[in-house]
């Protein structure tokens, strides 16, 4: 069945789920609320004042802006007038248009409107110049405090504002999403995706329209049906086309939403439509089924008013889907549960999640095509163990997230090319070294290295255990990341580490005879280990060898330990000499001794082979 976005009068908010505090008067909203109140006076916010730094980090504002409180802009400011709608979007001079989207998107799904606009603010009688709203960031939902003080030049609104002058959660939202990524100027330029995901904890898709599988306007159908966000773009080929506007009134590098499909009866055939919003709402295809086009005329009223046709919002416009497909380059998808685009019975997907670095010297390693540095990237294990219904293999979605990459910006951070591949499991534990991937060819991988905060795709694989390796696309460049990763089956829970067990006596014999045996670190032999890993005999090695040479010694650590050594150890060229890794040697031979027994007792042919807990005593020891 076709399906139409309509907007709803607005109903009672559902029961949020908790979401964290980040004010950093660790108050809660209601508190600062409250707070406010027995004061008498209104709130301002400290973590985002009112001055240039909100507003830019790498220019000054084009005017003498004034930040000015609803009050004092309009007589009688509402938070929400009449319900929020996408004519509540209206871009303003700020390239956040991605932003604007994805907020029209938001206001055609009731709930999740509610979970990130809480709709109990207003400025009644309790109005304290204080409002707040919720983001999904890294897995937790965050609660963003801010004061109701705008950027204004003569009198009005300089960035997002509703058509309605009086209505202003729109302009609070964007506020407080600036607030989040530290400031307005963070926000120019970005995907669509990124913003939708933000607002609801989903997963993003990305399909290129040209490329599209044959089955597309059933999936985007299905998309709208099940309350996802979509949103639609066209390429630029270079930067003097941003913004620029072709012969049919669509704008290249320009963020829309899609806000409904359906199918019209025109000249005795169906036609397959959909309607497309463009937030700066001045500029609207005008192509066939356009608002004023000829097409229309052949279409039965009735008709027209089940499309809203005779009531659509200025920049607010319908063109056929075969239109769409060859002007459109890119459709963005924002599930709000993974399965949103399976067919038949909704499945029950559960996540895992992992958070890591790419850390230079230690494990970022680059993509496949850096071979000599790509093993030491972070290796992370997937277990797929059972099948879909009535099908060989397992459906996963993996969705690999650069951290705070917007908010990094006034540092000259941009996002970095990310992607992943996927490999099979050899078996064992331990970290697959270079050779591994020197003869093993990936099952599976991201489709490209982008520079998008998040890169995620679907796959199929048979059952089995895998290894993904999270990477950016260069060497040596660093980040956090978030991998979310989605499978239709819960996966096993991770094995748990060894823990610590009360010796026999037998054992405590042994241990000692060991220890008598094995006396301190030896230099010979750690020259040895070293000459190994010096590759060109220059008297120093790789950073990024350093797991192997403390494997070799018997160490096996994780990531973070590594990244800490590398960090103390090695040079600016990521060079580690013999007497800086002889030294380190000693220091986790003295850890190991001293202050952290073995998890477990280990036969002699594996000798000093640690997992090293807790991280807090071991950094004492090697810094």
């Amino acid at each position: 069945m076709p399906y139409l976005l309509r907007d709803s009068k607005p109903r009672p908010p559902p029961l949020p789920r908790e979401a964290r505090a980040t004010h950093s008067s660790g108050k809660a909203y209601e508190e600062l609320k409250q707070d406010c109140l027995r004061r008498g006076s209104l709130f301002e916010d400290p973590d985002f004042p009112a001055s240039d730094a909100s507003l830019f980090f790498s220019e000054k504002p084009p005017v003498p802006f004034l930040w000015k409180r609803p009050g004092d802009i309009v007589k009688d400011p509402k938070f929400i007038l009449g319900g929020a709608t996408r004519t509540d979007i209206c871009q303003g001079d700020l390239g956040d248009c991605w932003l604007l989207a994805a907020i029209a998107s938001l206001t055609l799904n009731e709930k999740t409107l509610a979970r990130v606009v809480p709709l109990d603010q207003n400025f009644g009688p309790d109005y304290a110049g204080i409002f707040h709203f919720q983001f999904w960031q890294h897995n937790e939902w965050l609660d963003v405090v801010i004061d109701d003080r705008l950027p204004t030049f003569k009198g009005r609104l300089v960035f997002l504002h509703s058509a309605e002058h009086n209505e202003f959660w729109s302009a609070l939202l964007e506020k407080a999403y600036a607030k989040l990524n530290g400031s307005y100027e963070a926000l120019k330029g970005g995907s669509t995706i990124e913003a939708m995901e933000d607002f609801t904890g989903g997963v993003g898709e990305m399909y290129e329209v040209k490329k599209a599988p044959d089955n597309f306007y059933e999936i985007l159908e299905k998309a709208l049906k099940r309350c996802s966000m979509v949103g639609c773009s066209i390429d630029t080929s270079s930067a003097a086309e941003s913004e620029a506007k072709t012969p049919f009134g669509l704008i290249k590098g320009h963020a829309y939403s899609v806000t409904g499909i359906d199918e019209v009866s025109y000249r005795g055939q169906k036609v397959r439509l959909i309607r497309i919003r463009n937030p700066w709402g001045q500029v609207e295809w005008n192509g066939p089924w356009s608002d004023n086009s000829l097409e229309w005329r052949l279409v039965s009223p009735s008709e027209q008013k089940r499309l809203s046709q005779t009531a659509l919002d200025d920049g607010e416009f319908w063109m056929k889907f075969e239109d769409f497909k060859v002007h459109f380059d890119k459709v963005e998808i924002c599930n709000l549960t993974p399965d949103a685009l399976e067919d038949s019975t909704a499945h029950k997907w559960e996540v895992t999640i992992h958070e890591g670095s790419w850390v230079r010297g230690s494990t970022a390693g680059g993509c496949r095509n850096f071979l000599d540095t790509f093993w030491t990237n972070p290796q992370i294990k997937m277990h797929l163990t059972e099948t879909d219904d009535g099908q060989d293999d397992c459906t996963f979605i993996a969705a690999l997230m650069q951290k705070d990459r917007r908010k990094l910006r006034k540092f000259g951070a941009e996002m970095l090319s990310i992607g992943y591949s996927i490999y099979e499991s050899p078996g064992g534990d331990g970290h697959l070294n270079k050779d591994f991937f020197r003869y093993h060819a990936s099952k599976a991988r991201s489709k490209t290295y982008i520079n998008l905060r998040e890169v995620s795709n679907r796959f199929k694989l048979p059952p089995g255990d895998y290894i993904l390796v999270p990477t950016t696309f260069e060497p040596h460049q660093e980040a956090d990341f978030c991998l979310r990763i989605f499978s239709e089956k819960k996966p096993p829970n991770p094995t748990p580490s060894p823990q610590a067990t009360e010796e026999t006596e037998e054992e405590k014999q042994f241990r000692a005879l060991f220890e008598q045996i094995s006396g301190e670190v030896s230099a010979k032999p750690s020259w040895n280990i070293f000459l190994q890993f010096d590759s060109d005999k220059s008297g120093s090695m790789s950073s990024y060898e350093l797991r192997s040479a403390l494997k070799a010694a018997g160490y096996q650590l994780n990531n973070y330990l590594l990244q800490l050594i590398v960090l103390r150890y090695s040079d600016e060229q990521f060079q580690i000499e013999f007497d800086d890794f002889l030294n380190c040697l000693i220091r986790l031979e003295n850890a190991s001794r001293e202050y952290l027994l073995p998890l477990e007792f280990l036969p002699l042919w594996k000798k000093k082979n640690i997992y090293i807990y807790p991280f807090s005593t071991v950094t004492k020891y090697i810094a």
